[in-house]
């Protein structure tokens, strides 16, 4: 793990920052007339950059956490649509194009952490966007039994079947092309935190091609959850 952390720290890390410094230096530069569009660019460039060590340092604090053992949920009453659009704040604004949203109005609620369950959406729908570079990824739920389940589907080049654990395990980037940032972190932590609440997160084939990453939790009896709501 110590050498895997090192690998990512020294490219994934460097390279948002390696952005950050060029484009500064670009904003700085006496010698050189940028018109609007150029600033603008470079601006974004400083703010994309800094979206993505934002990331990666807080999915490496969270399998800090996990494996320290001080993740604690306080689970209480939360529908999954709540979470949804918090989670979904830091996708770039191209891609939330992608993403098409399938909850119905009347839902079951979880018994979940929702600041937990945010994340654990964000990295998940991450995940499928950044596989799955065409198509819509599309979120959706529904309840089965004593628990419900929100499907994240991809329509990507999907997952080996002998690689289904693996994409799980800490540092893994199965599929993902040298220049793809990103320390490999996001579906363990995801995993670790759906595990936290008393869930599970599993991944299926698609129908037609892909990933569908299943995040199931314990639903909450009706008459809890009409009391919650009262």
């Amino acid at each position: 793990m110590r050498t895997a952390l090192l690998a990512a720290v020294s490219h994934d890390l460097r390279t948002p920052l390696a952005s950050i410094k060029a484009a500064i230096a670009g904003l700085r530069a006496e010698d050189i007339e940028l018109d609007e569009a150029d600033t603008k660019e470079l601006l974004i460039t400083i703010d994309d950059s800094a979206d993505q060590l934002t990331d990666l340092v807080a999915n490496l604090l969270d399998m800090s956490r996990l494996h320290t053992g001080s993740v604690t949920a306080t689970c209480q009453p939360v529908g999954y649509d709540e979470v949804i659009s918090r989670a979904l704040r830091g996708i770039d604004q191209h891609d939330l194009g992608r993403i098409q949203v399938d909850i119905p109005g009347i839902q079951r609620p979880v018994f979940a952490d929702p600041g937990l369950l945010e994340r654990v959406v964000a990295n998940v729908v991450s995940n499928a966007v950044r596989h799955a570079p065409t198509g819509l990824v599309t979120v959706t739920a529904s309840a089965h039994l004593d628990r419900v389940e929100l499907r994240v589907i991809d329509r990507g080049p999907g997952i080996r079947a002998d690689d289904r654990e693996r994409v799980f395990a800490p540092f893994q980037r199965l599929g993902d092309r040298d220049t793809t940032t990103g320390v490999g972190l996001g579906l363990a932590v995801a995993r670790g935190f759906t595990e936290a609440m008393g869930g599970t997160l599993t991944p299926e084939d698609t129908p037609g091609g892909g990933v569908t990453m299943v995040i199931a939790l314990p639903a909450v009896r009706a008459e809890a959850a009409q009391a919650s709501s009262r």
